[in-house]
């Protein structure tokens, strides 16, 4: 992979749409750069699905790793200005997937899924059951433009509270980190109607106590 010539350009982050990490030989124009987002769901202050990226391009798991160890500093540096103790330690936890992977439930963004170590047993994947409290997965993540501009993502937690803390979300806090920092949102907290779609959408799998988990292709354990 070529060497990137990196220029940060500051996109909407109040809608989420991170940082552009433009990676090309020569300039690029406005009228041609690739990094439509698709318009949000219904009022900006309450979303109905994650803010996502139009004809992401499809990386091979050996170019998007590439990229996520140029990246993941920066990414990082970002979600630590929010505060979140979580931002700070995340990337000291064990990653669960062998490269990042697209995840097109939240906006066609590459993924990265790390847990702590009271949330082992996220490694058994579907045998995984009840997770106890304290467990937390944490998701960095980023999106490519077709011509392999970098936008950074935010920072996906969900962490098991203590029993009473959400009866819907089986005491699973949600929160949405934007890549400067900025708290999107958390469950019964500041921005909390902001992060409702991810209750509605880890409902699905509540017989697997709200947890989706790395595609199979990707898992530990996995070849390529």
């Amino acid at each position: 992979m070529k060497q990137l010539t990196v220029t940060v350009v500051v996109l909407c982050l109040l809608t989420g749409f991170g940082l552009l990490l433009t990676a090309h030989a020569a300039p690029q124009s406005e009228e041609n750069a690739d990094i439509e987002m698709s318009n949000i769901s219904g009022d900006i202050k309450t979303p109905r699905r994650h803010f996502r990226l139009r004809n992401p391009a499809d990386l091979k798991p050996k170019e998007a790793t590439e990229i996520y160890n140029i990246i993941v500093s920066a990414l990082k540096a970002g979600y630590e200005r929010s505060g979140h103790p979580v931002a700070a330690t995340y990337q000291g936890w064990k990653r669960y997937n062998t490269a990042p992977y697209i995840s097109v439930s939240h906006g066609n963004h590459y993924l990265n899924n790390y847990a702590n170590p009271t949330a082992k047993a996220y490694g058994a994947f579907e045998d995984a059951g009840t997770m106890p409290v304290g467990s937390i997965i944490a998701k960095d993540s980023f999106s490519i433009t077709m011509s392999r501009g970098i936008v950074l993502g935010p920072l996906f937690i969900a962490q098991k509270m203590p029993s009473g803390f959400n009866y819907v979300t089986s005491d699973w806090k949600y929160t949405e980190i934007l890549p400067d920092g900025t708290l999107l949102g958390e469950t019964n907290g500041e921005g909390a109607e902001r992060v409702e779609y991810c209750i509605a959408c880890h409902l699905a799998v509540e017989y697997q106590d709200h947890l989706y988990f790395v595609p199979e292709h990707y898992r530990i354990g996995k070849r390529q």
